[in-house]
């Protein structure tokens, strides 16, 4: 049989896609890289198929890409060389929530807004931690790509939160991963060898993760949010260091845009939780005076009145910080998504302010602080999709803020395969030979996802 009629045989017609039109919106994602080949799309249902698939794929040598939601930015779901997309939306079982020992164990396609329904109507006290972005984004994609989500100022990266995983390697074994291995409980993932870091950060090209559980945490009966305002780029490290000293928040970013102008300022935007109104208010007593103190002489202003919408967008799980993005109206949205140390900051942000108005494009920021010791800060791009100059004004943007992410120390989350290049180029060398090693052991025929993770040559 060829490679389609097989692939049927498994998953079922319904599961198998060939067609010029459903192969298009595979070959690209929502931001500004350039399409590409794919060859077959396959959406399986269980553990089994998963692996029949990747029997299929290691035998025939045929490249094999996994999808979890697919709204990375950074095409890290579209093939670069051509083959199989697993699209792992039919996998949507929410299998265990235990409420006791906080975990939830879910399939690969289970979405964030999916997760966060059930833990409303089954366990209004639990929490997971939500990303923002797309409600479709899945629960295991997050986390895998060390995504952040809502309360990762407090808890940490959504990918310190898994306790365990089953996965399938490329050359068919079905592996459980964490406590689940040698117990019916997935509460944990230590005191074993820390075998999870093999899958989490590698972009699918160590295996495809087919079941995950993820932590859960306390949900707070009460939550405010404050802000704070400033024209000071560079008290921004000393105000980021006092805030988390308090220790008392639940998210914490801060924004800017230079339109519309009240916008063009920096805004320190502090999400506090509690579970009782007392806790709350003396909370909020404390940020008010520390930025009190720390804003003497006019440096920083708490907004009295923040606009009822502003206080939505921000209180929302996930909070819509980013709404406005797409100044463009072209429905393009693109960003770095540098990982730097907290006194980097104001060195990026006008960097930042340089990159955008060197492409003509209006400059807007949403940086969330990240566990008080580092910041996610998003050189963020809007385009028109309709346009490839602008689109191509992008990419260049794009390349130009990796690239300065990385001269100054930084890292790039979810980076495309420029911004990975880059990382390859700038690693101690051994551990560039290590990732080559450990890749070459799971996946001796080179099918998962390639063209991500190789070392520079």
């Amino acid at each position: 049989m060829d490679i389609y009629d097989s692939l049927v045989t498994i998953v079922g017609k319904d599961g198998v896609s060939n067609s010029q039109e459903e192969l298009f919106l595979y070959s690209r994602d929502s931001g500004a890289q350039q399409p590409r080949k794919v060859d077959y799309v396959v959406m399986p249902e269980t553990v089994e198929q998963v692996q029949k698939v990747l029997l299929i794929a290691n035998k025939e040598k045929i490249p094999i890409t996994p999808l979890g939601g697919g709204f990375t930015l950074s095409a890290l779901v579209v093939p670069n060389k051509g083959g199989i997309v697993m699209d792992m939306k039919r996998m949507d079982k929410i299998i265990e929530v235990n409420e006791i020992n906080r975990y939830a164990v879910v399939e690969a396609g289970v979405s964030q807004a999916a997760l966060q329904s059930y833990l409303v109507k089954n366990h209004p006290n639990l929490q997971h931690s939500t990303p923002e972005a797309p409600p479709t984004v899945t629960v295991v994609g997050n986390a895998l790509i060390q995504g952040h989500g809502h309360i990762s100022p407090r808890y940490g990266m959504n990918s310190d939160m898994i306790n365990g995983m089953e996965v399938v390697l490329p050359t068919g074994e079905i592996c459980k991963i964490g406590s689940c291995s040698v117990s019916p409980y997935w509460f944990t993932r230590g005191p074993l060898p820390d075998l999870p870091g093999l899958f989490i950060g590698w972009f699918g090209t160590t295996g495809i993760v087919t079941k995950l559980s993820i932590k859960l945490y306390p949900k707070p009966k009460y939550r405010d949010v404050m802000a704070f305002v400033t024209d000071d780029i560079d008290s921004i490290t000393k105000a980021v260091f006092e805030a988390n000293q308090l220790d008392l928040l639940e998210d914490f970013f801060l924004i800017s845009q230079e339109k519309p102008d009240w916008m063009n300022h920096v805004f320190f935007v502090i999400i506090v939780s509690g579970h009782f109104e007392d806790e709350i208010e003396l909370k909020k007593k404390a940020y008010k005076k520390l930025f009190r103190e720390f804003g003497e002489g006019g440096r920083m202003e708490f907004v009295e009145d923040l606009h009822p919408a502003l206080r939505k967008r921000f209180l929302d799980v996930p909070p819509l910080a980013a709404l406005a993005a797409d100044f463009r109206k072209g429905g393009g949205f693109e960003y770095t998504g540098a990982i730097l140390p907290i006194d980097k900051v104001p060195e990026a942000w006008r960097k930042g302010i340089e990159i955008a108005h060197k492409y003509g494009m209006i400059c807007s920021y949403v940086h969330q602080v990240l566990m008080g010791n580092s910041i996610m800060f998003g050189f963020n791009y809007s385009f028109n999709r309709a346009d490839e100059e602008d689109v191509e004004k992008t990419r260049k943007a794009l390349d130009e803020s990796n690239r300065f992410t990385f001269e100054i120390g930084g890292m790039v989350w979810k980076g495309e395969v420029g911004a990975q290049k880059m990382a390859m180029e700038k690693m101690d060398p051994n551990t560039a030979a290590l990732i080559k090693r450990v890749k070459g052991l799971l996946d001796p025929n080179g099918i998962m996802n390639p063209g991500n993770w190789e070392p520079v040559t």
